[in-house]
């Protein structure tokens, strides 16, 4: 067991492996970064602007075909599921959505998990480093002249030190990159929502709007009723019925 300690303290592994997941953790990061940031980024705006044009005229190819275009954006890949079934009833667009949503929400939420668990795990190791690093120190001066143990201990102190303060340059940037990726991620997962009712709604609206062109509904019953009641003059010199 000591030998296992002083290889781990004179080999720096607790240093080595603070510096690996380090590495991985910017990996991460600029993965995560560069996906949702530029990937699965998509002006909004503009994008639900000329969808919703095209629905308003009719023109629901040409709205798949806007969509297909931008299919790798998962907003755009959902409107398009739900699109594809607007000549359904409104239960199976309703079921396309919730498929499309459970096909892009792996692709949003990928590997960042695994941010927030680096910045726990590099903490951890610093702090293992550290023990390990304490416990040579202590022992190393229990055999060392009355003189040096001072000294001694300093340095083991200073070295043990030096994991804990490595993992936290790590771990402190790490956490906030997830912070701010997991904001990101939910904002994508809102307007995705958002966007996606918004668009059954028109399709519902287009539905019914056939319907409500025929009057089949008469807007004004009163009008009707009080028409039908009105009775034909009677003809001039006719005798009035007795009542």
């Amino acid at each position: 067991m000591e030998g296992l300690l002083n290889f781990f303290v004179n080999y720096k592994i607790a240093d080595i492996a603070i510096g690996l997941i380090g590495l991985y953790a910017l990996t991460l990061i600029l993965d995560r970064f560069k996906a949702l940031f530029f990937d699965y980024a998509l002006p909004v705006g503009p994008f639900m602007n000329q969808v919703s044009k095209l629905i308003r005229e009719d023109k629901i190819d040409e709205a798949l075909t806007f969509c297909a275009a931008n299919e790798k954006k998962p907003l755009a890949h959902v409107i398009k599921r739900v699109l594809e079934k607007s000549d359904r009833e409104d239960h199976a667009i309703a079921q396309s959505l919730d498929i499309a949503s459970s096909e892009i929400a792996p692709k949003l939420v990928r590997r960042l998990g695994q941010v927030q668990m680096v910045s726990n795990v590099v903490t951890l190791v610093g702090l293992l480093g550290t023990v390990i690093g304490l416990i040579v120190a202590f022992k190393a001066i229990s055999f060392a002249d009355v003189s040096q143990k001072q000294t001694i201990l300093a340095q083991g102190i200073s070295i043990a030190m030096t994991a804990t303060a490595a993992a936290l340059i790590v771990a402190i940037p790490t956490m906030f990159a997830y912070t701010f990726l997991y904001e990101k991620q939910n904002r994508l997962f809102s307007q995705i929502d958002e966007n996606s009712q918004k668009i059954m709604e028109m399709l519902s609206e287009r539905a019914y709007s056939p319907v409500q062109n025929q009057n089949i509904y008469p807007t004004d019953l009163r009008g009707e009723k009080i028409t039908s009641k009105e009775k034909t003059p009677p003809p001039p010199g006719s005798a009035p019925k007795a009542s």
